[in-house]
């Protein structure tokens, strides 16, 4: 399955005891949203939710779903080290 991938990594802080990830791909993208993420239920969640399936489903381009993360990791107030 094409992993729609991005063309700048996005790293990002996972937890509160300053453990970092680089997310490269959309689906990568998804599980992190979908998995223990802070901001769960957030109008801005949701729509990052939802603009990651349309991407993976090859009906927006991948910087869509970037963007798409990078708002959600600031609506949940979740550093962002590099982007």
């Amino acid at each position: 399955m094409d992993q729609k991938r991005w063309d700048k990594p996005v790293t990002f802080e996972e937890d509160d005891r300053g453990h970092f990830r680089t997310l490269t791909t959309t689906e990568e993208a998804a599980r992190a949203l979908l998995m223990d993420w802070p901001g769960k239920g957030t109008k801005v969640h949701k729509r990052a939710k939802e603009i990651m399936i349309l991407v993976l489903m090859g009906e927006r381009p991948p910087t869509e779903a970037r963007d798409a993360f990078l708002a959600a990791a600031a609506d949940a107030n979740v550093f962002v080290r590099s982007a």
